[in-house]
């Protein structure tokens, strides 16, 4: 008599070069931008017209110069207000966050979690080859999860 093995029926692995599970897959290409010489009060208004809460800010060759959020606008309409300044000569270039950090298409989608809570960032654009491809949102990572729940999270 052969050992008898215990253990149960194994389910066989999903590949996971199959399951589309990097940030390429569930990122945004068709996003609303922004130029540095748009007008605070502009960039406001397209804010609140697509119900978004930033963006990022592109140079005439599409590349990434920028990003613009309601923080940075609410920012200017204080300062305009105690510093009794109006607003309507600035321009988003002398608000916007010009320092932006981005992450790769390639990156895995729960490897971009864990991005977004060690940043504390709402998104992150993807530049590839110099210029602005996409961005990921905190919730397109809440999509891609409940779309990939019940899959190995590897």
């Amino acid at each position: 008599m052969g050992i008898k093995s215990f253990q149960g029926a194994r389910r066989v692995s999903q590949d996971t070069d199959e399951t589309p599970i990097q940030v390429k897959d569930y990122m945004t290409t068709n996003l609303i931008t922004f130029k540095p010489e748009q007008s605070v009060e502009a960039v406001i208004e397209t804010l609140i017209n697509n119900k978004i809460s930033g963006g990022p800010v592109v140079n005439d060759q599409n590349e990434l110069v920028g990003i613009i959020s309601e923080g940075d606008c609410i920012k200017q309409i204080s300062d305009s207000r105690y510093y009794n300044m109006p607003m309507a000569h600035r321009t988003i270039e002398q608000c916007m966050v010009k320092d932006v950090e981005t992450i790769s298409g390639n990156m895995n989608v729960f490897d971009a979690a864990n991005k977004f809570l060690d940043a504390k960032r709402r998104r992150f654009p993807i530049v590839e080859d110099g210029k602005l491809v996409g961005q990921i949102s905190q919730k397109d990572i809440l999509k891609a999860a409940l779309k990939l729940k019940g899959q190995n999270w590897k």
